[in-house]
């Protein structure tokens, strides 16, 4: 049986299948990736590698419709969305071709003594990316583009359900004239994932997934002295501190809760609003989540497509279940129909429910009230996950102030879907270690070699 399947949550009809990988095919991806590097991934200049990821962004372009669809079948993606994502995994790509230079460049040292120092920045070798589902072209653009800008060569684990984008984004590198083993998809299992990071020729891997799936490859990555990156998941909290438009606040709100149709590590899920304002907010947010429309992905009228999987609108059900039986209120949702899933407001939710300290996958959110600015943020930061944030203030210096009160690596203020190309991205505590997107992407997998001469 294959662990490897296009499964349209939409309709529950399963496209195709595919055999993961043997043994043989195992060693012969490692082998040519470990050639690439050690002969294309040394020997090739900044420009021609910026050639080829001109090249492949070009191809995300030319094949937007075809890649599109192919997600929408997957993980049930509403389409405008999957365009919106090739686009976007396009401009990533791109954004590394533009900044080759400035990433590879020798980076002077100061002295004290004669001669001269610079830390100069060579890629250590082959990498093993294990990619999600949710973002299937965007994930592993951010993973892959800034490591074979730098000369590393990728091999590729995606999620099983999406087999046909993995397999897309693996033509895509060919045909843009990258050689044999700079990017191989590997149908891997777990185990021979493990396999594949405890292997010499292998540098380092990088995850995006959940807290599950990260601790277990960097388990097996400290054991095997390997650099890791993890981006996890998010609770993130959106804080509303004081408005002009209060309408405006609960839209941008909205928007942040059911983008993805709520499956976004980084999306909002935690709604801490000051006591002025709550019943403002949460009539206008409440009202506005029950008329997203919910339905078939395909149509540029819907809003929210199904979850990735019957098995993930259960997972969700179950959590909100759950909180309604420890004393939570459901203002307004709550209710499954296989994979799709209603948008939902909980409030009421206090520390000793199970729901306050998880992650909600799916189009459900948590408002609370709060008294004040230092009671937002206490609220903000109790959570074990420290990825993005949000803070809608009209004061410029409370923006300020509670910027650097928050306990995560990202920051928005007064504005939501707001990630670029040239954006760190990444957060702390369980939400992972390390950055993608920008320049510090680029820093995540390489030797900064210093070079002193006198």
């Amino acid at each position: 049986m294959s662990d490897y399947a296009v499964i349209d949550p939409a309709t529950g009809e399963t496209h195709a299948t595919y055999p993961t990988a043997t043994a043989e095919e195992v060693e012969h991806a490692l082998a040519t990736a470990d050639g690439a590097a050690r002969g294309w991934g040394r020997t090739s200049t900044p420009a021609e590698r910026a050639d080829l990821l001109r090249r492949a962004a070009q191809l995300h372009r030319e094949r937007r419709d075809e890649l599109a669809k192919i997600i929408v079948r997957e993980m049930g993606k509403q389409i405008d969305g999957a365009l919106g994502e090739v686009d976007f995994a396009a401009d990533i790509t791109e954004y590394y071709a533009d900044h080759i230079e400035e990433i590879t460049a020798d980076a002077p040292v100061p002295i004290d003594g004669d001669g001269t120092a610079v830390i100069r920045k060579a890629p250590l070798g082959v990498l093993l990316g294990v990619m999600p589902w949710n973002f299937p072209y965007y994930q592993v653009a951010r993973f892959a583009a800034p490591n074979l800008a730098v000369g590393n060569t990728i091999l590729l684990k995606h999620a099983p359900q999406c087999p046909e984008s993995a397999a897309a984004i693996e033509a895509i590198y060919r045909d843009a004239g990258f050689p044999e083993g700079a990017y191989t998809n590997v149908y891997l299992t777990n185990e021979q994932a493990a396999d594949v990071i405890a292997d010499p020729r292998v540098q380092g891997a990088s995850v995006t997934g959940s807290e599950r799936a990260g601790a277990a490859v960097a388990e097996v990555a400290g054991r095997n002295l390997k650099k890791v990156a993890l981006e996890l998941g998010g609770s993130d909290p959106f804080i509303v501190l004081s408005a002009d438009d209060i309408d405006a606040v609960a839209q941008a709100a909205v928007d942040a809760r059911l983008d993805n149709t709520g499956q976004s590590c980084n999306g909002a899920k935690r709604f801490i609003v000051v006591d002025g304002l709550y019943d403002a907010f949460l009539e206008a947010f409440t009202a506005k989540m029950a008329a997203a429309s919910v339905g078939d992905p395909w149509s540029s009228d819907t809003v929210l497509g199904p979850l990735s999987s019957v098995a993930a609108a259960e997972r969700l059900e179950k959590q909100i279940r759950d909180a309604a039986a420890q004393g939570a209120t459901i203002v307004t949702g709550g209710t499954r129909d296989g994979a799709f899933f209603t948008p939902t407001v909980l409030t009421g939710v206090t520390p000793v429910m199970d729901v306050y300290r998880e992650e909600l996958f799916g189009p459900a959110g948590v408002v609370y009230r709060v008294a004040d600015e230092d009671e937002a943020v206490r609220l903000a930061n109790d959570t074990p996950f420290g990825l993005g944030s949000y803070v809608y203030t009209t004061d410029p210096e409370q923006a300020k102030r509670v910027a650097d009160r928050i306990e995560a690596g990202m920051v928005y203020v007064n504005l939501v879907l707001a990630d670029e190309p040239g954006l760190p991205f990444g957060g702390i505590k369980r939400s992972g270690t390390g950055r993608e997107l920008g320049l510090l992407a680029a820093d995540e997998f390489v030797n900064k070699k210093l070079i002193r001469i006198g």
